[in-house]
């Protein structure tokens, strides 16, 4: 993440935001990329003055909406076909044994798999190609694909925000150390996200 992070710092706001909306929706659309590490480094840069926190959240939601619809047209044209061929390019996270876990998820959870798999790592990448795959409508699905982008990217963004300003402030002597504490809860924080997503797509399930 500290990487992310440098390597974001090197840019203006306007094109960090465009970084992240691009990233995330490339990841949306099935390409595996760090998307959720994307959100947090550019969030930590706007805690200390670079670029503003609703801008990172617009872009990241821009990306995952867009990105998503993108791979469910992707989706629906190409079918599991598409997948597969996916799978042969990126076998580590799209191998025949990652896109029989998602539909699993799918068969269990339906439209919820594409709400609260914006917190799963997995969902992340495939929920939209394989909502298409399987034929899931398009309005249930972009109702779901939307209100799950904007959860997830608002509140990451201010939930992350507001603790690392926090920490700025009580540790403002020491800001390696309100540094190291904001990325530590940046990533408590996505634990428990995708914790109570897990939970929820489980109590929907019930």
């Amino acid at each position: 993440m500290e990487a992310v992070t440098a390597w974001l710092e090197a840019f203006p706001p306007m094109v960090i935001y465009l970084i992240v909306g691009l990233i995330i929706g490339l990841e949306s659309m099935g390409i595996p990329l760090p998307g959720e590490i994307t959100l947090v480094s550019a969030t930590l840069l706007s805690v200390k003055g670079i670029g503003s926190p609703w801008g990172v959240a617009i872009a990241a939601s821009a990306g995952a909406i867009i990105g998503d619809s993108i791979g469910y047209a992707f989706g629906k044209r190409g079918g599991r076909q598409m997948l597969e061929r996916l799978g042969r390019r990126f076998p580590k996270h799209l191998g025949e044994e990652q896109l029989i876990r998602a539909e699993g998820m799918f068969a269990r959870w339906g439209t919820w798999a594409v709400f609260f798999g914006r917190f799963i790592a997995l969902l992340r990448i495939l929920a939209g190609p394989m909502a298409g795959a399987l034929k899931v409508p398009y309005r249930k699905f972009l109702i779901a694909n939307a209100s799950g982008g904007l959860v997830w990217a608002f509140g990451t963004v201010w939930v992350i925000y507001w603790i690392g300003e926090a920490a700025e402030r009580w540790l403002s002597r020491f800001s390696w150390a309100a540094l190291g504490l904001a990325v530590v809860a940046g990533i408590a924080t996505t634990l428990w996200f995708k914790h109570r997503a897990k939970k929820a797509l489980s109590t929907a399930h019930d």
